[in-house]
């Protein structure tokens, strides 16, 4: 996710992760979503109860984008505002949010990139209280016999902006995958290999300062 002030999830590189964000939530919140059948609903606070415990996690990454680009990687979540998705291929390419910023350094470009996290959509995912009934739109629950199931979501605010599909195995629940779909249709999956509880986790992970600043180099 290409301007400092403005920076797309595609831009980032890590589009499919910053599309999950809107759909950890809170279990009361359930029924302010409107068509959902209760059995719908059930699922849906099941998700939650499990998400809202996932305050703390690490794991690796496969995320596979529109034309098939396959990237890997290792990530890092603590909430309230931490985060960081550590690429392995490409080597080096980084996204940390370290509380107030979300930050991109592409060391093959030489780039590194700035935005407030309020500003972007791990807003919501990496707040204290996170909640369904501001702002996002479960379009659809789909529920497999086996027990898994997938949540379809898009943003209330800006419906045309594209979804995001959110996968569960079911027994025993864990968070599998997502997949969101851009306004033009662009397709970016990510499969999360490994997702394991994390305490303990050192603040260094979650600070990034500009490699591209070097003394006497005017900005």
């Amino acid at each position: 996710m290409t301007t400092p002030h403005i920076l797309s999830r595609r831009d980032f590189g890590l589009g499919a992760a910053l599309g999950v964000t809107g759909l950890l939530v809170s279990a009361p919140s359930v029924m302010a979503q409107a068509g959902l059948s209760a059995a719908d609903q059930a699922v849906v606070a099941r998700a939650q109860t499990y998400l809202r415990g996932l305050t703390s996690a690490q794991g690796e990454f496969v995320e596979t984008g529109a034309g098939g680009q396959r990237r890997t990687g290792r990530f890092w979540l603590q909430r309230p505002g931490k985060m960081r998705f550590e690429y392995t291929n490409p080597e080096g390419l980084l996204v940390v949010s370290d509380g107030n910023n979300v930050m991109r350094y592409d060391p093959r470009l030489e780039v590194f990139r700035q935005v407030p996290l309020s500003e972007t959509p791990l807003s919501t995912f990496l707040s204290r209280e996170v909640r369904l009934d501001q702002g996002v739109r479960i379009d659809r629950v789909v529920r497999r016999e086996s027990g898994a199931f997938a949540l379809v979501a898009r943003d209330s605010r800006r419906p045309n902006d594209g979804s995001v599909t959110l996968a569960f195995a079911g027994d025993p629940m864990r968070l599998q995958e997502w997949t969101v779909v851009d306004a033009q249709g662009a397709r970016t999956r990510t499969q999360l290999t490994t997702l394991r509880p994390a305490g303990g986790l050192s603040n260094s992970l979650f600070q990034l300062r500009d490699p591209t600043r070097r003394p006497g180099r005017n900005r």
